[in-house]
């Protein structure tokens, strides 16, 4: 445990790595951000080579105390690491996380996991599910499940094998799992969705559960992936019948004139900025009818009072800052909204002092105005204040609130920067509060891996790790030790709770 006034947790926090030139150019001069790591070879090594001069100053800093050591875990005086569950060495990328009552559920790209985290320094594997689909985004809602499938496969079946996407026979939509057994988890309904699903959010209510399923990157040569994709699917999935999901509608977020529809137009219009082609991903807060988009090159606040029919409320654009809108998450009163900045997607060094605080961070906006007239207002930019190896893949991801009422904190992943745990009470002066991370996968080569998802779950943070597995981390700290008397029954954070209605 690196406590924080040792002087090696200053120069850490600090940070001492510098970019290096090769790959800052690359990163600088590429297109639209993927959404994705690379997967690579599969063992979370792009075979990215870093330059011997990078390789030096890596080397150095870990030499020095800036960065730890390969694999080494260090993290502030107000978090311990209570448990780690290795990844299966059969499985893929770990990705999301979902809970309920004393479960966790984990995706990966070969399935997903179901843990159960009664004892949190000691979790337990309840049921390990194969069924290959990237990203495999995972939600749960009473006795379902619902998983994303953003490769083009064979069919809808677990045991489909990768298709090109040209071919119209291919399939690539939203899959439905009863798990009213956890052990057992019963594969129950798929719904096909046009250029598949990278992510999804639930709106549920009592007797169906509306699934909005975000999408992109479409072209003409893919018989189910047409353009201009400026809008998300709306699956209808009734509980005491699943088998008949189906999708209910494509509402059009960006109506606009020609090929391209109304977002963004990224490049050479707006150099560095991703093309909005469909989003990325859509955060619902039920509570408030609201919801947030992260679609690319726009975030968008709407309504979703009809949740068969939403309705955009604003619409706004960085171009100065942010490449690829990747997230969403409201603050506790809906009256802020955090969108994270995917610069790179998510397989790129970007934590380092040539990339800077305003990039590959978060954005911090403020809601302001009443129903349809209410506006998304700028003020401010948060990123970890730790530089990261040039070796590390590191980018603002996956987050949550934890609920403290009157303030404004959350927990979020970093890849390879790790976890952070921030407050953005003052949304022009957002702060760091506690960390916790491992030291780069290698010295040698650019490798993708770090913490996917980190969530905040009745008293305690989650941590789905790309190749390291599932972490467990206690947070003890004055500022946020009033959330261990908030529990929810079920969690989704792409679906935020109401914490203290």
């Amino acid at each position: 445990m690196i406590l924080l006034s040792d002087p090696r947790t200053r120069r850490r926090r600090l940070g001492v790595a510098a970019a290096a030139a090769g790959l800052l150019a690359a990163l600088l001069t590429a297109g639209p951000a993927a959404a994705t790591p690379d997967p690579g070879d599969g063992t979370g090594t792009t075979n990215t080579e870093v330059s011997q001069r990078a390789q030096a100053e890596v080397r150095a800093a870990i030499a020095d105390g800036g960065i730890p050591g390969q694999d080494e875990i260090v993290h502030s005086a107000n978090v311990e690491h209570l448990a780690n569950v290795p990844k299966e060495a059969f499985a893929g990328f770990n990705s999301d996380l979902a809970f309920q009552g004393r479960y966790a559920f984990a995706g990966n790209y070969d399935g997903f996991r179901i843990f159960d985290i009664s004892d949190p320094k000691a979790p337990k594997t309840v049921a390990q599910v194969l069924c290959p689909g990237s990203q495999n985004d995972i939600s749960v809602s009473g006795d379902l499940l619902f998983l994303s499938t953003d490769s083009s496969r064979s069919d809808s079946s677990c045991n489909s094998t990768t298709q090109p996407v040209t071919e119209k026979s291919s399939w690539e939509g939203m899959k439905v799992f009863d798990i009213s057994d956890k052990a057992n988890p019963r594969y129950v309904a798929a719904v096909e969705t046009a250029c598949g699903s990278h992510t999804h959010s639930l709106v549920p209510d009592r007797k169906n559960v509306y699934v909005y399923v975000s999408s992109y990157s479409p072209n003409a040569a893919y018989p189910d992936c047409q353009p201009p994709h400026d809008g998300i699917s709306v699956i209808k999935v009734p509980r005491k019948a699943p088998e008949q999901a189906a999708v209910v509608g494509f509402p059009v977020l960006f109506p606009g004139e020609g090929p391209d529809g109304g977002g963004n137009p990224g490049a050479p219009t707006n150099p560095g900025v991703s093309k909005t082609t469909g989003c990325h991903d859509i955060t619902v807060l039920p509570s408030k009818d609201l919801a947030a988009g992260a679609c690319m090159g726009d975030g968008i606040l709407f309504s979703i009072e009809d949740p068969e029919h939403p309705k955009v409320i604003d619409q706004v654009q960085d171009n100065v800052n942010f490449a690829f809108w990747h997230s969403a998450t409201f603050n506790q009163k809906a009256n802020k909204v955090v969108f994270t900045d995917e610069l790179g997607g998510g397989g790129a060094a970007t934590c380092n002092a040539a990339i800077g605080p305003n990039r590959g961070a978060d954005g911090i906006y403020d809601i302001v105005g009443k129903g349809d007239k209410r506006k998304l207002v700028f003020r401010g930019y948060y990123k970890i204040p730790r530089h990261q190896a040039d070796t590390e893949n590191c980018v603002a991801h996956n987050g949550s609130l934890i609920p403290v009422k009157g303030k404004d904190i959350m927990v979020q992943a970093w890849y390879q920067g790790g976890v952070s745990v921030w407050d953005f009470t003052d949304s022009a002066h957002p702060k760091e509060i506690a960390y916790f991370e491992r030291g780069p996968l290698t010295t040698d080569a650019l490798s993708v891996g770090g913490s996917w998802s980190a969530y905040y779950y009745n008293g305690y943070i989650y941590s789905n790790d790309i190749t390291k597995g599932f972490d467990v981390l206690k947070l003890s700290d004055r500022r946020t030790d009033p959330a261990r008397r908030v529990h929810v029954r079920e969690l989704n954070v792409q679906t935020q709770p109401d914490y203290f209605d």
